[in-house]
């Protein structure tokens, strides 16, 4: 999984998944290209922009300036949600998980994409989901625009293959992330309960969501696009608590 000079775009840079992918791609030899808001902390990246992706006249403007130069890869991993249940989901809670967690990274990946066309040795999207795509596991709107964004990202792969641009999906599962601290905070028993949902008993580790996203963008991965791949400790490959209920 070498990606030895090649220039790899990353949206949420300095967050938990963020700052592992920076680690994982600049370990691979990539020239990253750290994109998150101001006021992030986003150490020893060849390349920082700071812009808020759910300003669309920020998110294009900054895309134009990273398209100076021609792009390999984009990562397009910013995104996140507190709210968790549909009582708790008032409109302007809609609208903000949307334009966060799709419609930032629509427009920022669209304008990219003249970037990516036509690389000498392809080029490659990584989309980070969630399985909150895949099943209802709390979250509706955030949920609603990560499904969105498969559906996206399955566009590009269909209408972009012929230039040249693979896109496929990491759909983490629960991440353990400093949000998950908080929630121990607040549940001090929550990782013993969340934890008895997942089939290898813990949580995801960012890491490992890193190492996904970087198959997928590297040569490796040549031949798949528009696929999805759970990186979820088990969770969406079945129901494990109705099992243990049924077997008694």
């Amino acid at each position: 999984m070498n990606l030895n000079g090649k220039r790899v775009v990353l949206t949420g840079a300095g967050g938990g998944i963020g700052s592992a992918l920076l680690a994982s791609l600049t370990a691979a030899g990539a020239q990253v290209v750290a994109c998150d808001r101001e006021g992030m902390d986003i150490p020893d990246a060849a390349e920082t922009v700071l812009f808020d992706i759910t300003d669309s006249a920020q998110t294009e403007a900054a895309a134009a300036r990273i398209a100076d130069r021609p792009v390999d890869v984009l990562i397009s991993n910013a995104g996140g949600t507190r709210i968790e249940t549909l009582d708790a989901t008032d409109t302007a809670g809609i609208h903000f998980d949307l334009t966060l967690n799709f419609t930032g990274a629509a427009v920022f990946s669209r304008a990219l994409l003249p970037s990516l066309r036509n690389r000498p040795d392809g080029a490659a999207m990584v989309f980070v989901a969630s399985v909150n795509a895949l099943a209802h596991f709390g979250n509706p709107a955030y949920s609603a625009a990560k499904a969105g964004l498969i559906a996206w990202c399955r566009a590009i792969a269909t209408e972009e293959g012929r230039n040249g641009v693979r896109a496929n999906v990491v759909a983490p599962g629960s991440v353990h992330t400093p949000a998950w601290n908080e929630r121990k905070a607040q549940q001090p028993e929550i990782f013993d309960k969340v934890t008895a949902l997942y089939p290898l008993g813990r949580l995801v580790r960012p890491e490992e969501v890193a190492q996904a996203a970087l198959f997928l963008a590297s040569p490796a991965a040549s031949g798949i696009t528009g696929a999805v791949l759970p990186v979820d400790a088990g969770l969406t490959a079945g129901n494990l608590p109705f099992l243990d209920i049924i077997a008694g």
